[in-house]
């Protein structure tokens, strides 16, 4: 894995090598391996590596044989040994064992459409030195990220977007429809990010820049059609199992030793169980644990550890932890975030690296296509109950949803029943599903400042999400429509990039995941709703497929997201009011105020009330974390970037 950065200028000027290396410095933690740049009139690329594949023959920006296709890229094509053979059968030729000329001498056979044959996570840049085209792409799933700009003068590009706001010519402001989308889904619609003017290249897309234009296409999205061909739960099984032990063996490939992330949790625990079949060296498995035990896994973990021989290592984290390194995190993270989950993984990228690993397999991608998630459980008890609202006893199953939220736990039937309400009207919402969280969610903007809730009093961000669904949405099932929310845009938005590419990245470890190859995705779309979650028992197919290769008691535990301490992080009692100057100085009212976004009077009585020991609930909780992390953007990002990326950047 890797960082890329990039311009193409427009009106012709050569690029300043310079400005290259200051743009790849910036992100310089992505590969600490090796740093180049390439320019060439009006083209640069820039690349910095983390050596994996081909630890010698890898270097990039790389060429091909007459030096008119450059490629700078940040990602792994897992089926590159197959790819080759088929081009090397086509008469091509190599100068190395690395994925990345695999890839180069794929577009010079098949042009753009060769993303249709690569297995694995990428964003590339391929410039055309003869025909003076810039070709770049993003895997289907939306892994690895890729950000761009344009101004006046030139296309500018980097894998984050710090390596973008570099160049002189972009400027910085934080885009207000993003921050109502964060506050609202918890993460920004693509391609728009909380900085204006710089845009993410959604996932399964591809894009051209040409003759002073853009174009942008889509290659790739989920669906859910059920024309598998299969009929028995057994068989679905059987070609699950199949399918996720190839996509495993696929992201063993590497030239450097791979761990895995093991946190005691269903999916973890069937990829660890996977790689024992394909590794004959010890397996070092890696988690997070917490001081706290509403959050607190380790049980499992050990138990899993214990069943599947592996060799163990963890790093425990506190609530003092995650408000510590809080500010490091949301600079890797370059958004708002309502939740503090990424601030541990943080901490767990950084065990893996100090262990000497680059690449660890994980979990990640099993609760979106397989219905693990409990909001899949909850539209579906909330779908029994509309379908008859008269029902005294159908609104009883909400009492079996979130085991682990005590504050939920203990209020009234009344107060649930009121909470994920279902009224008529909602039955036949495209956004059912997500009503109630979304609901939630959006009731902690009544933070924002007046100004701010006067730009965005005639933005609809729903009706933005409803305009980016496919047409074959509003023809799947309830369950399914569910699920493409969860995963076409939770996922990238949130999961992949928050708690994902960007914490593991800070600390140069590259995360592979078997649930994404895109087979297991779009079989798992094949799959009836009914197989994935049993009655309401989650993930059934899985743990169906999973049989005796994992411990029973994992199988059989109920799901329990992943989930770290929030408003006692940063506030703590009467006499502790803040437990970092940054967040006295950050959420004091004079800064509130300074920055504009949010209505001081109304952050301070949210602290009064953590600090007071009022019961917190998960609206105060994502409200202390979102206000609390947008003003540490505003303060890194806007104010002061220039101070900052001197720094970072040397």
């Amino acid at each position: 894995m890797c960082g890329i950065a990039g311009i193409l200028n427009l009106n012709g000027e050569r690029i300043a090598p310079e400005l290259l290396r200051r743009m790849i410095g910036m992100i310089r933690y992505r590969g600490p391996d090796d740093r180049n740049v390439f320019t060439e009139g009006p083209i640069g690329l820039a690349h910095a590596r983390l050596s994996i594949i081909d630890l010698e023959g890898g270097r990039q920006p790389m060429h091909n044989e007459d030096q008119s296709l450059w490629i700078t890229f940040n990602g792994e094509i897992f089926n590159y040994v197959e790819l080759r053979k088929e081009l090397e059968g086509k008469g091509h030729r190599f100068r190395s064992q690395s994925d990345t000329e695999v890839l180069l001498h794929l577009y010079e056979e098949k042009g753009e459409d060769c993303v249709h044959d690569l297995n694995g996570q990428w964003a590339f840049a391929i410039w055309n030195a003869k025909t003076h085209k810039l070709f770049l792409s993003r895997d289907r799933l939306g892994v690895r990220p890729l950000f761009y700009t344009l101004t006046d003068h030139a296309f500018i590009f980097g894998s984050e977007i710090k390596a973008v706001l570099t160049h002189p010519d972009v400027g910085r402001e934080i885009n207000l429809r993003a921050l109502d989308q964060i506050f609202t889904f918890w993460y920004s619609l693509p391609p728009e990010t909380i900085f204006k003017g710089v845009q993410e290249l959604p996932p399964g897309h591809s894009m051209v820049v040409e003759g002073g234009k853009i174009r942008v296409r889509q290659y790739w999205k989920p669906g859910y059609q059920k024309n598998s061909g299969l009929s028995s739960e057994r068989d679905f099984a059987d070609q699950l199992l199949e399918l996720l032990v190839d996509a495993t063996r696929l992201r063993l490939r590497s030239d450097v030793p791979v761990g895995a992330y093991l946190s005691g949790g269903l999916d973890s625990t069937v990829i660890t169980a996977l790689i024992k079949r394909f590794t004959d060296t010890p397996l070092k498995t890696f988690s997070v644990t917490f001081d706290n035990p509403e959050f607190d896994e380790s049980a499992h973990q050990k138990e899993a550890v214990r069943f599947l021989g592996t060799d163990h290592q963890e790093v425990r984290c506190s609530h003092q932890d995650i408000g510590r390194i809080f500010p490091e995190v949301v600079w890797h993270m370059e958004k708002p975030v309502l939740r503090t989950a990424p601030a541990p993984l943080f901490l767990l990228s950084r065990l893996v690296r100090e262990n000497g690993y680059k690449v660890v397999l994980t979990g990640e991608g099993s609760d979106e296509m397989l219905g693990g998630y409990d909001i899949f459980k909850e539209t579906k008890i909330r779908r029994f109950w509309g379908a008859r609202p008269g029902s005294r006893t159908r609104p009883l199953l909400l009492k079996r949803l979130y085991p682990y939220l005590p504050n939920l736990q203990t209020q009234s039937d009344a107060y649930l029943q009121a909470f994920f309400h279902v009224k008529s009207e909602d039955r036949s919402d495209p956004f059912f599903s997500h009503l109630p969280r979304w609901g939630l969610t959006a009731r902690i903007k009544m933070f924002f400042s007046d100004d701010v809730k006067a730009c965005l009093k005639t933005y609809d961000a729903y009706a933005e999400m409803e305009k980016q669904l496919p047409v074959e949405y509003f023809g799947w099932d309830g369950f399914s429509q569910a699920q493409y929310l969860e995963a076409a845009q939770l996922l990238p938005g949130y999961i992949l990039s928050s708690q994902g590419d960007r914490v593991a990245m800070a600390h140069s470890v590259e995360g592979r995941f078997p649930f994404l190859d895109y087979r297991v995705v779009e079989f798992a779309g094949q799959i009836p709703p009914h197989l994935k979650m049993k009655v309401l028992n989650e993930k059934y197919i899985l743990k169906l497929a999973a049989g005796k290769l994992i411990p029973v008691s994992v199988k059989k535990r109920p799901k329990q997201p992943y989930r770290a301490p929030e408003a006692q992080s940063f506030i703590g009692g009467v006499k502790q009011p803040a437990r970092h100057e940054y967040v006295e100085e950050l959420l004091s009212r004079g800064r509130i105020q300074q920055y504009g976004i949010f209505n001081s009077e109304a952050v301070l009585k949210l602290i009064k009330k953590i600090q007071g020991g009022q019961v917190v609930g998960i609206k105060d909780n994502m409200a202390l974390v979102g206000i609390l992390s947008t003003q540490l953007v505003v303060d890194q990002f806007i104010k002061n970037f220039d101070r900052r990326s001197v720094h970072a950047a040397d």
